[in-house]
């Protein structure tokens, strides 16, 4: 099994994805480009499937970086292909994202 901070740098690296795609995009932008949001969503379920992955310790050792919402975005997109809500994907990528990020960084930069 693969070290925590492995998988809390995949999240890192996959938020740092989404950034990249979205950067010069507004939401009518965004939503009016499938291969984007493919893209997005993709990220978003490596972001969810590396959160799974966290030890159960780690995941107990940190209860407020929301671990269970990325596990349950990730389900979400996984099983709800067809019917993803567009709007919460983009609300996601800009409001939730960047928190995640920086509490995420600043723990790996403190190893």
């Amino acid at each position: 099994m693969k070290d925590d901070n492995v998988y809390l740098k995949h999240i890192l690296e996959a938020i740092e994805n989404v950034e990249e795609y979205i950067k010069d995009l507004d939401f009518n932008l965004f939503s009016n480009d499938k291969k984007t949001i493919d893209a997005v969503v993709r990220e978003l379920e490596i972001i969810g499937e590396a959160a799974n992955n966290l030890s159960d310790e780690f995941k107990n050792n940190y209860p407020k970086i929301p671990f269970r919402d990325m596990i349950d975005m990730r389900n979400v997109l996984i099983h709800e292909y067809f019917g993803i809500n567009k709007k919460v994907v983009w609300d996601t990528c800009e409001e939730d994202l960047p928190k995640l990020k920086e509490i995420i960084g600043k723990f790996l930069a403190g190893l």
